[in-house]
Formats: C-alpha cells, sequence, structure tokens
C-alpha cells in the first residue's frame, strides 16, 4: 500500500486564526490540503469532543475526498449517543471518517466523569470500543451491563457504511495501552523519538495485534514535523530540517521500517502546504514509486549515518 500523507492543524491558544475558525480561510487551506497530495486531516480542537465532531461534519461537508480523523475519547458521550453520532457523520461523507481514540482529552473541563487511573482509562476505552462496534453491527436491540456502561435496548437503525468496521486508530506506548491497541487499531500512532525506538514500538505493538489474530492487519503512522513555527505547538513529532530533498531522504528512511503514513505537523500556512504537497510530499512519493520498482524491502533502508533526528513537543 502506498505511503499516506495526513495533514495535522495547530493548534495554540495564542493563534491569531486557529485553523477551523475561519471557514472562508479554512475552505482554501482544505482545497491546499486535498490537491496538494494529503490524504487525511486530523481534526483535535481543544475545545472539546463535541467540538470535534461538529468541526468534522464542516470539514467532510467542504471537501470531496479527504478523509477527516476525529480525535475522540471516552467519558463525554454514552456509547449509544456516539455510535449514532459517529455512524451519521460517516454515512453522510460517504464513507470518509476515521475515529481516533485518546486515552484523555486535551481539556478535562466536559470530562466530568473521567476514571482516575492509567489502567482503568484504559480499561474504560476497551469497553467503550467493544460497545461502538456491537452496536455498529447488531441487527436487533441487546443489554448491557459493565464496569462503566450499562446499556438497556441499545441498537443504531441506520449504520455507517464501514459498519463496525469503521477504521480505528489508537498509540501509547504501556503495556495497558499496546493491550488495548492491540485489539481495536487498524492504526497505531507511534511516539516519536530515535529511529530504533520506533523500530521496537512498532514490534511491540505488532505483538500486542498478534495475541488477537490481527498482526497483520496493523498499519502504522508517524507524526513529523517538517517546519518550524509557532503554529505547531501543542504536538510531540518527530523534527526534520533542512531542504525538501533532505526531509525527504530522511521519511525515506522512516517508511523503510514499515510505517505506512506520515503525520504532517507544523504546515499551516497556504504557503506552507502548497510548498509541502509540491516539493516535500512529491519528493517522497516519487523516491518511493522508484525503489518500489527496483522491488524494494521494508525494512532494507536504514537511516545514513549522520542522520539526526529528535522528538519535539
Amino acid at each position: 500500500m502506498p505511503i499516506e500523507f495526513t495533514h495535522v492543524p495547530g493548534k495554540t491558544a495564542d493563534a491569531a486564526v486557529p485553523f477551523f475558525y475561519d471557514f472562508a480561510e479554512t475552505s482554501t487551506k482544505l482545497g491546499l490540503i486535498e490537491d496538494g497530495g494529503f490524504q487525511k486531516i486530523v481534526v483535535d480542537d481543544s475545545a472539546g469532543l463535541l467540538t470535534n465532531m461538529d468541526l468534522a461534519s464542516q470539514v467532510l461537508n467542504r471537501t470531496a475526498s479527504l478523509q477527516v480523523v476525529l480525535t475522540h475519547w471516552a467519558g463525554v458521550i454514552e456509547p449509544t449517543v456516539a455510535a449514532r453520532q459517529l455512524a451519521s457523520i460517516d454515512r453522510e461523507s460517504g464513507g470518509r471518517l476515521t475515529l481516533r481514540m485518546i486515552s484523555e482529552p486535551l481539556n478535562d473541563d466536559d470530562a466530568e466523569t473521567r476514571p482516575v487511573g492509567h489502567g482503568v482509562v484504559w480499561q474504560r476505552i476497551d469497553e467503550y470500543l467493544v460497545l461502538l462496534k456491537r452496536l455498529w453491527s447488531n441487527d436487533r436491540p441487546f443489554d448491557h451491563e459493565g464496569a462503566f456502561y450499562s446499556i438497556k435496548s441499545g441498537y443504531v437503525p441506520r449504520k455507517g457504511p464501514h459498519g463496525a468496521d469503521l477504521v480505528v486508530r489508537m498509540g501509547g506506548q504501556s503495556g495497558t495501552a499496546l493491550k488495548v491497541a492491540g485489539r481495536h487499531a487498524d492504526v497505531f500512532e507511534l511516539a516519536p523519538g530515535p529511529i530504533d525506538d520506533i523500530r521496537q514500538l512498532m514490534e511491540r505493538a505488532r505483538g500486542a495485534a498478534a495475541e488477537h489474530g490481527r498482526a497483520g492487519k496493523l498499519r502504522f503512522a508517524l507524526p513529523v514535523r517538517i517546519h518550524q513555527g509557532v503554529s505547531a505547538a501543542g504536538h510531540k513529532a518527530v523534527d526534520l530540517s533542512g531542504p525538501p530533498a533532505q526531509v525527504a531522504l530522511s521519511l525515506l528512511a522512516y517508511a523503510g521500517l514499515g510505517i505506512d503514513e506520515f503525520m504532517i505537523v507544523g504546515v499551516d500556512t497556504p504557503r506552507e502546504i502548497a510548498t509541502a504537497g509540491r516539493e516535500t510530499l512529491a519528493l517522497l512519493r516519487n523516491s518511493l514509486a522508484r525503489r518500489e520498482a527496483s522491488e524494494f524491502q521494508p525494512g532494507a533502508y536504514a537511516p545514513r549515518p549522520g542522520l539526526e533526528t529528535r522528538a519535539a513537543g
């Protein structure tokens, strides 16, 4: 499967115009993102989960092919309500919605019932996802009594186009997080770090997925910052600097690990978006195509000596 690129909008409280709050300008940026070689965009707003869902609908209505990666978490909306709303968004968009589950919200103001404790948080996420998938696939109402949720006659009459196969993205590094991600995640978002640490995390994630017979189904996404600037703050990413050809070469080394997707951070102005699409993304895509034509083998291309990367937050 070819490498995919996901746009991660900047999110800072001191930004003059937050990415999603001037939709006249946002629509222009969305067009550049869609035309520039990005397949997806992350919706992850500090205003909260309900705002994310509204923004996701607006983005999907203003684009033709761009997929929306909707940041979501358990504890704000009951599973039955969430299942209906998410199915509706996915259905109205023609199946362009992806669910990005995180362990905690960016802003706790609307997470009144958030449990305390890392293990408990992930247990609730696990139950939440089990219920969403069941609600997206069941053909008759069901009851459920669990550790965190109680459902009577749970049923979603109008399913999304993917049903229970809606793509779920997760991340994490703890054993507990990996256990839940191994059960549910289709895409695993990697934590930034040295390339050897990333390789090890990929192996751990595959091992967790293998326990559920899903090792071959797991894909990997890596957040990457290719431009510095205040608009990039708030995101942790592998920091790559230099001219487009150098950045593309660095990304090629990560692609050699078996990474399927790069989440591009810090590219927020129209000029940055257009330049990234025309130069860095195009260079990487062309390089990969040439290597695939020469029987490219994943893992065969280690980073060249002197390649410097660091995790930047």
